[in-house]
């Protein structure tokens, strides 16, 4: 069993920038694909951005790829994701997911791939 735990999440402008983390209580974290989401009220959950169990495949929702960085620390058990020139609309709910299931790959989009989920950390975005 794993569990992850976000933070990083608060209130910023427009065109500001956050970095979430992602913590994870198992070694075995480490072999894990790992995804971030996020669900804005009213609104379906939504692939972020995922990464490799080693880092070194990412994938991104086209409207992140430029702005957002998923990196993974296996030493530390951790995934971030650095996020600027953030827009209101990014304002969301974001959750971390892990699968013990795929380790890379474009399933790692797909929000069924995994098994084990964050409780989730808030990002507001103002205008």
């Amino acid at each position: 069993q794993v569990q992850l735990v976000e933070s990083g999440g608060g209130l910023v402008q427009a065109g500001g920038s956050l970095r979430l983390s992602c913590a994870a209580s198992s070694g075995t974290f480490s072999s894990y694909g790992v995804g971030w989401f996020r669900q804005a009220p009213g609104k379906e959950r939504e692939f972020v951005a995922a990464t490799s169990w080693n880092g070194e495949r990412t994938y991104y929702a086209d409207s992140m790829k430029g702005r957002f960085t998923i990196s993974k620390d296996n030493a530390k058990n951790t995934v971030y994701l650095q996020m600027n020139t953030l827009k209101p609309e990014d304002t969301a709910s974001y959750y971390c997911a892990a699968s013990s299931r795929l380790s890379f790959g474009v399933r790692l989009t797909r929000d069924k791939t995994y098994d084990y989920w964050g409780q989730g950390t808030q990002v507001t975005v103002s205008s």
